[in-house]
Order: C-alpha cells, then structure tokens, then sequence
C-alpha cells in the first residue's frame, strides 16, 4: 500500500476529531470520551501504518526532518490516549490532533532532507528512542504550559470560556505540568547519557550543538523542578521556565536538523 492512502485517512481522522471536540467545548459540553479516543486511535493507526512505510526500508530508518516531527506527533498521541485511562488530559488533544494532522501531511508531501538512512547499531537506535520520547514529552508540557497560562488569564479577568470550564482545578493542572516536566527530565538525562556513551565523536557527526542546548535545556528543567520543590514556583513562573527550556531543547533538535538537511545539505 502506498502511504499517501494511510497518510489522508490519519489526517481526515485527526480534522474530524478536532472538529468534534471543539465543537462540543464551543456548545459548553464536554465530548463524549469514547468517541474522541475512538477517533483517536483510528487516525494513530493510520499514522502509525504511513510512517512504517515512509520510514522503514532496506537501506536503513529514513528519520529526516519531517519524518521524525510526524513520529514525535504520533509518539506524544499515543502517550495521551493511554494517559487517558488514569489522567484528565482531554484538553490536551484539541492542540494534539492538529498537530498530528499537520506532521502527517508534511511528511508525505514536503519534501526530503538529506539526512542518509540510518543503519545504526541497538545502542545508537535507542538513544534516539529516549530522545523522541524526552522530546514527545517535554511537547506535552509545553502544552500543558500554554493551557495553564490560558486558564490563569481567564480566572484572573473572570470571563472563562467554554473550553476553561471544561479544564480541571487549577492546582491539578500544574501537577500535571510538573509531573511531566519530571518524567521528561529523567528521559532527556537517559538520552544524553546514552549519547555520551554510544556516539564515537560528536564534532565528527555535526552534533556537538545539539548537544549543547539539550544540556542547557536539561539544566533549565532541572532548577524549574527544584523552584517547585524549595520555593513552590508556580503559576507565570513555571510556565516562563517550561517554555524556555522548551525553545531550547526544540532548537537542539529541530533546529540543527532543518539546517543540516535543508540550508548545509549535510
């Protein structure tokens, strides 16, 4: 099967649920659970057979810019919907679903970075498993962060909307945050780690940046988790401190792959 069919299907899907669940918050409702994670998981194993056919390959893993974004998506879908279980995380989808359209589209129709397949050994794969997963993670935050900062605007100027009522208390909102700025903390030190462990010279591989800003990030997330536990950081304090460390670890990534792939052709 070609993956453009897949591709469509995962990003109607995706459109449909955004569609439904901002429809139902603008009539003051909450969406019915069932239906949007069945949606869900429709337009994930859509995803999921587009990029097994886009990404693997007798030469190797095709992990170019656009592809690893479109993984990253599916990755972050796939932890929400099974967070769904035991966390309230529903408004989280709203921005997760477009993204997840957006990165499947991309992938099949932008065009390739010059990224060569990568024929690496086990050690080298799963350094860029924790990595996409301490990057899926740290996505989530960031959301949750921009969430927090809506609902802070709209208690402070007492005019919540459709969508703010539908948001849990403010307090379990910022555990939330803080719980997944943690589990991404512990998945970026394991990635680093392995990094420093499997990479035979970072300098030689055009990595030595990246590097460096997921160091910095690590370190940013790492005070904004002792703030909150010594001086009970909270509120615009946590949300500036979750969002710049964000920056960075996406510019780590992102940024140094879209310059490699598509300005320096490396």
């Amino acid at each position: 099967m070609h993956p453009l069919l897949p591709s469509l299907a995962a990003a109607c899907l995706y459109a449909g649920a955004t569609g439904y669940q901002g429809l139902r918050l603008a009539q003051r409702t909450p969406p019915d659970r069932r239906i949007l994670v069945g949606i869900g998981i429709l337009a994930l194993l859509a995803h999921s057979l587009s990029l097994f056919q886009q990404l693997l390959s007798p030469a190797g893993l095709h992990l170019d810019f656009f592809n690893a974004s479109s993984l990253i998506a599916a990755s972050i879908i796939c932890l929400m919907l099974l967070a769904l279980r035991r966390i309230p995380v529903d408004n989280l989808l709203l921005l997760l679903f477009p993204m997840g359209m957006l990165t499947v589209l991309l992938a099949q129709f932008a065009p390739s970075g010059t990224a060569p397949p990568i024929t690496e050994k086990p050690g080298i794969l799963a350094h860029i498993l924790l990595s996409i997963l301490a990057y899926g993670m740290f996505t989530i935050a960031a959301l949750q962060a921009l969430l927090l900062l809506l609902q802070n605007y709209n208690l402070k100027h007492k005019h919540p909307s459709g969508l703010i009522k539908n948001f849990p208390p403010l307090q379990t909102m910022e555990s939330l945050l803080f719980n997944f700025i943690a589990a991404g903390w512990v998945l970026l030190f394991a990635s680093l780690l392995s990094g420093w462990l499997f990479l035979n010279d970072m300098f030689a591989q055009h990595l030595v940046h990246k590097t460096f800003l997921s160091v910095i990030a690590w370190i940013v997330f790492g005070f904004l988790l002792l703030g909150r536990r010594y001086f009970g950081w909270r509120g615009l304090i946590a949300v500036r401190w979750t969002l710049s460390g964000f920056w960075l670890l996406m510019l780590a990534y992102f940024g140094s792959k879209l310059v490699r792939e598509y300005i320096l052709h490396v």
